[in-house]
């Protein structure tokens, strides 16, 4: 049973409008327009948790599902808390381009921005 989109003003993550164009053309150019980013945290890394980030074509049970400006957003129950409030960006600079992770829930972060500690 797919969970119930819930609307972009009930979603606990921020997406800047550059994050959502380029997750869309990932999703198009992997061929799933019709798909969603799913977002995650997983114990490890530096700090001791990492983000996850990949697309997925349906929901699963214990998802929260929330659309942001028409694109899908998958959050599973575990994860919720832990990015709630957080903004995600798309960054491009002289060290290449990437989504960037900000969270104010982490109280320590690694320098590569990719794991924290809450």
């Amino acid at each position: 049973m797919e969970a119930s989109p819930s609307s972009a003003d009930e979603s606990p993550v921020h997406l800047t409008a550059k994050a959502v164009e380029m997750a869309k053309r990932a999703l198009a150019k992997e061929g799933l327009e019709h798909g969603a980013l799913r977002l995650g945290v997983i114990g490890g890394g530096c700090s001791g948790f990492s983000y996850t980030m990949n697309f997925d074509e349906t929901a699963k049970p214990d998802d929260s599902v929330f659309e942001v400006e028409g694109l899908k957003l998958f959050v599973d129950a575990v994860s919720l808390p832990y990015l709630s409030g957080m903004t995600v960006d798309y960054v491009s600079g002289l060290h290449g381009a990437g989504f960037k992770f900000l969270n104010p829930n982490a109280v320590r972060t690694c320098g590569c921005g990719s794991s924290f500690a809450v």
